[in-house]
């Protein structure tokens, strides 16, 4: 076995790499960017060097700078984790010509998978079935209307050499395929370097679901079942589990003989994956093929008991698979969520920033796969995903209940974030049931999600409660309000109107308009973690305390008290309910990115609707519409100008 790799990546997919090469005793060479310089895999691996700027072209995207970085640390073997170089056929080879071991497949079976318009066709070959579509790229917009006229709308564009949710776009009819298309070319461009598309039919109802291969260097080709990856926004994965609450057995076997026929077929080894869209009836079709470790390897991981990334180390050191597919067989259920650095309350536009507090869960059932730091930042240059938690247990229901149990006790401050978002989808019906498609979020979610109070009475009553005993208790270590061993009173406002509370001092019970609430637990000053009982119902809430106002959020629920002590009641009007907004006129960056193009000018008249600016965040561009109408004013930012969330960009004026 190797004695020591390098890791050509970053974040959470380099620690996870690092995890197991300790365990083998191999010893780990991280590379590094200057804007990783304090990052987790750096502090972590035996060894670090740094290979340029930030940009990833400066720096994860350098064949050579990562390649004589292993050479000069005596690194026998390079990982490429999931992105940047891990499916770039040339790397592979430089790899190779430079007498290192790549720990991934050959290069000619990433050359052949990576490219979509040939892997489709080999599958067909194959015998695998696919998705009816063009039978190359297309290169014009009225090209691809005549295509997509004859296989039916609507249509997904695709980038040819894509991966990740970059370049795709989906059109309902003509008209937003001519506007769709540039769109699609110009994001595989800035992803990929080729802006070559193809297009295929868009599945109606579908869902994601891919099957885990693993094969050796000595033809040993198994599957480890399947993941359903359904729960998607933007095309990139939110939820994933294993095994399918929808696939039956038969289905499951089909797609998994395909996925290991397509493998032989390019004589793949070491991990990979066959994704598949499936149609109501469970009549399935080839996508594409993943020629390396997915995001979502821990839920497999989990459910079959294997570690993915050992066996591609020895599967590149040349050993045989031990493994007979009859043999192979599911163990329990794996759910996981992505957190990102994003706000659902802006439609998801990512977020960058400090994680002022972090803290990850632990315990029975709980994986965390993370490369994140307090005091660490979310940077504009890479992924804003801040973890992965995985729930595991005996049955769907249990891994969803520990599931939910790690986001409710997963603490991240300093920049905006989902996990609350995941929360409120694990408590939908439709998700317990299974019932879900790749729309999902699209149609839960049209306008994104924003936490707000309970509708349960009970709920919201425990929340106020802990809210006053919050404050009470601060009130009286900083001797706010009179000592002693009696009662203090105290008037509150929150959305659910105003109420009056009585706390306890002796036995920190909390009496709220006549309900009484035992309270008994911990609260961690630091996470501002509350874990404890509520009149014996086990409990887990996050406060945050602001002055008279007291922060608390229970599962995917936020409530904003505003509390005073009785003595100061007077002041109650001073307690706003709610937020209001500015209401100034214009137009500001609803994400921090680039700036690539100002689409508007000074005198122009603008309705709701228009597009006024491109905006380049995290390799995607995203296109600014106008929330209102007028005349610009103003242009307040330039072209290639880096800019941050809530910058203004535009001031309008009203018409004459």
């Amino acid at each position: 076995m190797f004695k020591k790799i390098l890791i050509a990546n970053r974040g959470e997919i380099a620690c996870r790499i690092i995890r197991t090469a300790r365990a083998m005793g191999i010893n780990t060479v991280a590379v590094y960017s200057e804007a990783d310089a304090n990052s987790n895999h750096v502090a972590q691996a035996d060894q670090s060097i740094c290979i340029g700027a930030p940009p990833s072209a400066e720096s994860y995207l350098k064949a050579d700078a990562i390649i004589k970085a292993a050479k000069s640390t005596g690194a026998e073997a390079i990982h490429p984790g999931f992105g940047f170089l891990s499916e770039n056929a040339g790397f592979v080879e430089a790899v190779e010509k430079a007498g290192l071991i790549f720990i991934g497949p050959g290069a000619e079976a990433i050359k052949l998978m990576g490219d979509k318009i040939t892997s489709k066709s080999l599958a067909i070959k194959a015998g695998v079935s696919v998705v009816p579509g063009t039978d190359g790229a297309v290169g014009d917009v009225e090209a691809a209307a005549k295509a997509a006229e004859k296989i039916g709308y609507p249509v997904m564009i695709k980038a040819s050499a894509g991966g990740g949710g970059k370049g795709m776009r989906i059109a309902e009819n003509a008209k937003t395929l001519r506007e769709a298309m540039p769109q699609a070319q110009n994001e595989a461009r800035a992803s990929f370097g080729d802006d070559r598309v193809f297009i295929e039919k868009f599945i109606t109802e579908p869902r994601h679901i891919e099957i885990q291969i693993l094969g050796d260097q000595h033809g040993n080709i198994v599957y480890l079942g399947e993941r359903e990856c359904s729960l998607q926004r933007r095309h990139q994965k939110v939820f994933e589990e294993a095994p399918s609450p929808f696939l039956s057995a038969k289905t499951r076997d089909a797609m998994g003989k395909q996925a290991v026929a397509l493998a032989k077929a390019v004589g793949y080894h070491s991990a990979g994956t066959v994704e598949f869209i499936v149609g109501k009836d469970e009549d399935f079709y080839f996508l594409e093929m993943n020629t390396r470790l997915q995001v979502e390897h821990p839920v497999t991981e989990l459910v079959y008991n294997v570690d993915l990334v050992e066996w591609m180390f020895r599967i590149a050191n040349n050993e045989k698979l031990p493994f007979k597919q009859r043999a192979i067989k599911p163990k329990g259920w794996a759910i996981e969520v992505r957190l990102y650095a994003e706000d659902p309350a802006r439609g998801f536009l990512p977020a960058i920033g400090q994680l002022a507090r972090y803290s990850a869960p632990s315990g029975d059932g709980i994986r965390v796969d993370s490369g994140v730091h307090e005091g660490g930042e979310i940077s504009i240059y890479y992924d804003p995903m801040i973890a992965k938690l995985i729930g595991y247990g005996k049955t769907r229901a249990d891994a969803c209940a520990r599931l939910g149990a790690g986001l409710d006790a997963y603490v991240i401050e300093g920049l905006a974030h989902n996990r609350q978002f995941l929360r409120h989808v694990l408590g939908q019906k439709d998700f317990a049931k299974g019932n879900f498609t790749t729309n999902f979020i699209a149609e839960k979610y049209p306008e994104g999600y924003r936490a707000a109070a309970p509708d349960d009475a009970n709920l919201c009553a425990k929340m106020r409660a802990l809210a006053v005993l919050m404050l009470a208790e601060y009130s009286d270590r900083m001797a706010l309000i009179s000592g002693g061993e009696g009662e203090t009173q105290f008037t509150l406002k929150d959305e659910a109107g105003a109420a009056t509370a009585i706390w306890h001092r002796t036995t920190q019970a909390v009496e709220i308009d006549g309900k009484r609430i035992e309270i008994k637990g911990n609260f961690n000053r630091h996470n501002r973690l509350f874990e404890g009982t509520m009149n014996g119902e086990a409990t887990v809430m996050q406060c945050r305390h602001h002055a008279a106002k007291v922060e608390i959020m229970a599962g995917a629920h936020r409530l904003e008290v505003h509390i005073l002590p009785e003595r100061l009641k007077h002041l109650q009007e001073l307690m706003p309910a709610t937020e209001t907004g500015s209401g100034a006129a214009e137009i500001r960056a609803p994400m921090p990115g680039l700036l690539t193009k100002i689409l508007v000018k000074t005198g122009d008249k603008i309705r709701a609707g228009d597009d006024v600016a491109v905006i380049e965040a995290m390799k995607m561009e995203n296109l600014l519409k106008a929330d209102e109408g007028g005349i610009v004013a103003e242009i307040l930012a330039e072209a290639g100008e880096v800019i941050a969330a809530d910058q203004p960009l535009i001031r309008l004026k009203d018409e004459a």
